[in-house]
């Protein structure tokens, strides 16, 4: 059975990627810990594009590192596979900690993949300590309500 072709929820930005040699594993798939770089390439496109971009952390000298995450490995991606990984904000503690879910699909036929939820706490680049965020933190990663209401409906990772 093929699942929807639907995304898991509204307003997501995606990152399309091809695999490629380095990514296969002795099983001859993609491995696991190469859906993890997938996941944190869309979240710093992502951040960027929300006016976060490394540089704007450095400066700030504030940055998101990963506290927590759950992958749900659900289908093999296979040499020259093009996959495009989503990514979105999630309602979390606002003022230390964000949330992003991830959910990455193979192009060709539109079936997921994996499913990802990781949080990351908002540290001080110098010191690596958990602080709070900086306002334009707050600015950037905003949750929409469309995001907020569907993901109350979803089923978890």
């Amino acid at each position: 059975m093929v699942e929807s072709a639907s995304w898991d929820l509204p307003s997501h930005y995606v990152v399309d990627l091809t695999v490629q040699p380095q990514d296969i594993d002795a099983y001859n798939h993609v491995n696991n810990a190469v859906y993890v770089t997938w996941f944190d390439r869309a979240a710093w496109t992502h951040s960027s594009a929300l006016g976060l971009p490394i540089e704007r952390c450095l400066a700030l000298d504030r940055g998101m590192a990963v506290f927590r995450s759950e992958i749900a490995y659900l289908r093999p991606a296979l040499l020259d596979d093009r996959v495009s990984v989503a990514t979105w904000l999630l309602p979390g503690n606002g003022r230390l900690r964000v949330r992003r879910r991830f959910q990455a699909r193979r192009v060709s036929d539109e079936v997921t993949l994996a499913r990802a939820e990781i949080e990351y706490v908002c540290i001080e680049l110098s010191s690596g300590r958990p602080t709070r965020w900086p306002a334009q933190f707050h600015d950037c990663y905003a949750v929409s309500t469309e995001v907020v209401d569907a993901y109350a409906r979803l089923a978890p990772v």
